[in-house]
């Protein structure tokens, strides 16, 4: 694995319908000539909703007074509630594991749900990200940078051959336990 490379994982009870986690965001700074501590005043934490069919990431506008962003742009926004202006912001904003995506451009909107943050395919596109859902829990996992291509079609899993156990002869001891010959016990049907 690349030393390089940041992933984090976040695991849910249940098939889980959203996937949500806590992100950090600021004001856009160059992170070689700036630093800041995560949960400062000028870099705070929200919770951020997941989503593959939003083409770039956006932030509500309590987001925006909070961290005193100031609009750089605006831009037109087609989403299921119409067609309308919104203001474009310069920021970084940390995901979990402390990955940071410096000077990013998001755009001020609505989001449903409670979350202040949508991640879009802005961010999402520029490493490996999947979900599983097994033994009744969802897994999601994302890494940056992207370092193989996830392909099941090609690469199927691979499930582990099922033994088959041993015959039990018809004049054995039955397998129970009942001290009775296998043909007179659970193989009298057989």
């Amino acid at each position: 694995m690349n030393d390089l490379s940041k992933r984090f994982v976040s695991t849910y009870n249940g098939i889980s319908r959203v996937l949500v986690n806590e992100v950090y965001i600021s004001k856009a700074f160059s992170p070689t000539k700036q630093v800041y501590k995560l949960g400062d005043a000028d870099c705070k934490k929200y919770n951020a909703i997941w989503d593959t069919g939003a083409t770039g990431t956006v932030i509500t506008n309590k987001v925006a007074r909070e961290c005193g962003l100031i609009p750089i742009s605006v831009t037109r926004v087609i989403s299921p509630g119409g067609t309308k202006i919104s203001y474009v912001y310069l920021v970084n904003i940390w995901l979990p594991n402390r990955l940071m995506v410096p000077n990013l451009r998001v755009v001020e909107g609505e989001i449903s749900g409670g979350e202040e943050i949508l991640v879009g395919m802005d961010i999402i596109n520029r490493g490996d990200f999947a979900v599983s859902n097994k033994d009744g829990k969802t897994v999601f996992t994302y890494r940056f940078p992207s370092m193989e291509k996830i392909d099941f079609v090609n690469n199927p899993y691979k499930e582990k051959p099922v033994r088959k156990s041993a015959q039990v002869g018809r004049n054995s001891p039955c397998p129970c336990g009942s001290g009775k010959k296998y043909k007179r016990c659970c193989g009298k049907d057989k």
